[in-house]
């Protein structure tokens, strides 16, 4: 049964292996585990005590917020856990002006059936910093 959290500080490296595929310079557990206690919010969808899925906010807390991260393991997929952590994700964000969130044209329907909005924007990926080391 799923269970989800808003607390990352119980997780272990252990608990949080197998995410980023199709990185190709994916972020260590430990980096995984930092991210989430550094993020303004996180969602975090447990199997027995694995992580399986997570979603994080960064924000200023008054007025934005920027969704940089959704991640469900594979085997996991396709069951909504993915919409399921964003949507508490954005009801806890309710009250900020703007939540965004930039991402592959593919899943911009995942986000739309959940009241986002197309937009346009621009970024900067240094692939070398990707895995957060």
């Amino acid at each position: 049964m799923i269970v989800y959290s808003s607390d990352p500080a119980p997780l272990t490296c252990e608990q949080v292996e197998g995410f980023f595929v199709g990185w190709p310079n994916p972020p260590r557990p430990e980096t995984l585990l930092r991210l989430l206690a550094h993020s303004a919010r996180v969602v975090l969808a447990l199997d027995e005590g694995r992580l399986v899925g997570f979603v994080t906010a960064i924000s200023d807390g008054v007025l934005s917020a920027y969704i940089p991260l959704l991640e469900v393991l594979p085997a996991y997929q396709g069951r909504g856990i993915g919409t399921e952590l964003t949507r508490r994700l954005l009801d806890d964000l309710s009250t900020l002006y703007m939540v965004d969130v930039m991402c592959d044209e593919a899943v911009v329907p995942f986000y739309e059936r959940l009241g986002l909005r197309r937009a346009t924007g621009v970024i900067r990926r240094t692939y070398a910093r990707q895995s957060g080391e």
